[in-house]
């Protein structure tokens, strides 16, 4: 059955009915109908600072349904969105269709990124995400291979932010599981809303779909999408995949919390920093 919308944010968003989704370590999910009998998808975050989405909120307002679910009214903690019934793009990576996956991914970016070159005031901006792996601390007992690989995006990080290219209003956070099917199509959702370079939308989908580790790690895979998501994007391959490898370096680091002396991801940053960087130039 699952947890219940609270009453006083029910009769405030005027739901009839209610259908548990999901919970997350943020906020809960619910579908439900509301009153005049449309759809929607009501996330309520579980503390009132949403998690640092607020960005993200106000980036899905300005895209008003271009390539994104549309956001229909936020009050407080909670958060009424356009529903998307899926499937996701991670259920066809997970599913044997992943180059079609790719492919609807880049053709969502595309969309989410007509107009958002504009009004950037209010957005973070991408070097204060990547402030951890810029302080990166390495445990004694990290391998020294591993060790290695996270200077080398440590440095890749640095010298990226400081030459972005191309600044625009990004989703902050594209990959396969955050896209999912509705009936306008493939749209983005969970957005983190950020200010930076053109070519990171996508460096976090060389880590996903979730759940598909094998397909992460297949080298022919990687430069495939480097070579689809460079081209339609307009942005170099090179600085495509090093934004990649910075991201995942970022991820490794998040995880640590700390010096880093662990962790699932060092072959994948392996193969991500040696992906040949030849192919096309912006």
């Amino acid at each position: 059955m699952g947890p219940r919308i609270p009453q006083g944010i029910a009769a405030d968003f005027r739901v009839l009915e209610a259908e548990h989704v999901t919970d997350t370590a943020i906020a809960t999910v619910w579908r439900v109908t509301l009153a005049d009998g449309s759809g929607a998808a009501l996330k309520l975050f579980h503390d009132s600072g949403l998690a640092n989405e607020g960005p993200g909120l106000d980036w899905l307002a300005a895209r008003d349904g271009r390539g994104a679910v549309r956001l229909l009214r936020r009050a407080g903690r909670a958060v009424l969105m356009e529903w998307a019934p899926g499937p996701s793009l991670g259920d066809l990576s997970r599913t044997g269709q992943d180059m079609a996956a790719s492919r609807h991914l880049l053709d969502v970016a595309q969309a989410v990124h007509a107009g958002s070159a504009g009004d950037l005031r209010g957005l973070p901006d991408l070097g204060d995400w990547f402030a951890a792996l810029l302080k990166l601390a390495v445990a004694p007992d990290c391998p020294v291979s591993a060790a290695a690989d996270l200077w080398r995006a440590r440095d890749l990080a640095r010298g990226l932010l400081a030459s972005q290219r191309d600044v625009i209003a990004l989703h902050g956070d594209l990959h396969h599981d955050n896209v999912r099917h509705g009936p306008r199509g493939w749209l983005a959702f969970d957005a983190k809303g950020v200010r930076g370079e053109r070519a990171y939308e996508l460096a976090n989908a060389f880590r996903n779909p979730k759940g598909a580790e094998r397909l992460q790690r297949d080298p022919a895979r990687i430069a495939a999408c480097a070579d689809l998501w460079s081209a339609g994007l307009g942005v170099a391959r090179g600085r495509l995949l090093d934004w990649a490898a910075a991201k995942c370096a970022l991820s490794i680091v998040w995880r640590a919390r700390g010096p880093v002396a662990a962790d699932a991801e060092f072959d994948l940053l392996s193969l991500l920093l040696d992906v040949p960087r030849r192919g096309q130039a912006a």
